[in-house]
């Protein structure tokens, strides 16, 4: 069902109004502290001037008296239409006395600070808004001096529209930032729901779209595609070891099944039942063999383990196994050399120590009488390396990226004592300690290498 443009579950709708909520608000906050600093600016610079007149004129009034006090009124009339000055000195009763207003404004007493209200202006006989102060003189007058509002009224109607106007634009504005941003954010997300939905049906080849921008949507896009890469690696591996089992175990199972009814065929000697009964116990060897090796492999991919990681010192590590199988590769007439050095690492010992018997092990099976087995050691930034050659005759090149697969053997015949296993399971163990293997032609010989992350 298509959801309606407007509806408030659509997370692009409510996308949209956030943003123009949030930017409306923000700029409607803006644009009321500049209208209200812009009112209280003029507002105090009509107080300061309107009260240094009043305090101009108290001072003639002091020096001059009374008549003084209306020359100097009198000398301010001509420009103060220019300045929207207003003046006014009433007696007692409240006669006009000078200035350019007609009467002491009713309700109002001298010194009651700061007004705003109505009066008629005598040039021009109409009421005008004006804001005043007023104080009372010693001889009982009274003195008022302000400014015209209407200039200010006007100014703040136009500010006020200026106001409405500028946050209409950023509603807007808004508006258009929001479509836009939805726009991009939404177009990245339908390409990889879409990509999504590809791989969902079954097409593991499918891969997220990346633009190139090196954004965070192609950042996020780059992890997604390493995860599939390993997603379609390890479904390749599990179709392949399917099969492979399937045609590994066979093999054993019809052969124990043979020696089981075998057991049961009468005339049968005691010697022949016996041997029967190893040949049947050998391939339940095989077969538990085979299984334990997968499981191993299992439990590595998936991690299990991690719990258990220490300080490993390749170095001890790589001699204990020389220990080891010295005894061994002497009967071969082989020699183990041990070169290079690494720092320690985090990881899993025991399995470390499995990885690395499984390469020696491959590697005598393949040295030639009088040659060498070379262990090396070194650092790449933060990974170690530890390797392992042979001088054997190699490994076809088609091979080598498939050693590390499940059931992969030189051995077309796959005897009991090679399932093909070893290298999988060596593999496992160094992505499990965030690596790699890989393997090559050493000309002669081949080499193995183990990449283990000093801190996975």
């Amino acid at each position: 069902m298509v959801k309606s443009p407007l509806s408030f579950k659509d997370s692009r709708t409510r996308l949209v109004l956030a943003s123009m909520v949030l930017s409306t608000l923000l700029t409607a906050a803006v644009l009321l502290l500049v209208y209200i600093t812009a009112n209280r600016t003029i507002e105090g610079e009509t107080r300061s001037v309107v009260s240094a007149e009043l305090t101009g004129l108290a001072d003639e009034y002091e020096r001059l008296g009374l008549v003084g006090l209306m020359v100097a009124i009198e000398r301010r009339l001509p420009t103060a239409s220019e300045r929207d000055a207003l003046y006014l000195l009433a007696d007692r009763s409240g006669k006009t006395l000078a200035g350019n207003l007609k009467r002491w404004p009713e309700g109002i007493a001298a010194g009651s600070g700061w007004v705003d209200l109505e009066l008629r202006r005598t040039e021009t006989d109409q009421l005008v808004p004006i804001s005043a102060a007023s104080i009372l003189l010693p001889g009982g007058e009274r003195l008022l001096v302000g400014r015209d509002a209407l200039a200010r009224q006007q100014f703040d109607r136009v500010l006020f529209h200026s106001v409405a106007l500028a946050l209409g634009a950023a509603l807007a504005l808004s508006i258009l930032t929001g479509w836009l941003l939805t726009r991009l954010v939404f177009s990245r997300l339908k390409d990889i729901a879409d990509t999504a939905e590809t791989i969902v049906s079954g097409d593991l080849s499918q891969r997220m779209p990346q633009r190139g921008t090196g954004d965070e949507f192609d950042q996020m896009a780059g992890t997604l595609n390493n995860m599939l890469d390993r997603i379609e690696e390890l479904v390749s591996n599990l179709r392949t070891t399917s099969n492979s089992i399937a045609h590994d175990l066979r093999s054993p199972l019809s052969r124990l099944k043979q020696r089981v009814v075998a057991l049961a065929e009468p005339g049968k000697s005691d010697l022949d039942r016996e041997v029967d009964i190893a040949r049947a116990t050998a391939e339940i060897d095989h077969v538990l063999r085979v299984l334990g090796q997968l499981t191993e492999i299992s439990r590595a991919e998936a991690g299990l383990g991690r719990e258990q990681f220490e300080p490993v010192d390749l170095e001890r590590l790589v001699n204990d196994a020389v220990e080891l199988y010295e005894p061994v590769a002497a009967d071969k007439d082989v020699r183990l050399e041990v070169t290079g050095r690494a720092a320690p690492i985090m990881g899993h010992r025991p399995l470390l120590s499995q990885a690395l018997s499984n390469l020696l092990e491959n590697a005598m099976r393949y040295a030639p009488e009088g040659t060498a087995i070379s262990i090396e050691l070194r650092e790449d930034g933060p990974f170690a390396l530890l390797s392992v050659r042979d001088r054997g005759p190699g490994v076809p090149v088609e091979m080598l990226s498939q050693l590390q697969l499940p059931f992969v053997t030189l051995d077309p015949a796959r005897s009991d004592r090679n399932s093909g296993l070893g290298l999988a399971l060596v593999a496992a163990i160094t992505r499990m300690h965030g690596g790699g293997f890989s393997a090559q032609n050493a000309d002669p010989g081949l080499k193995a290498v183990l990449k283990l992350a000093q801190k996975p």
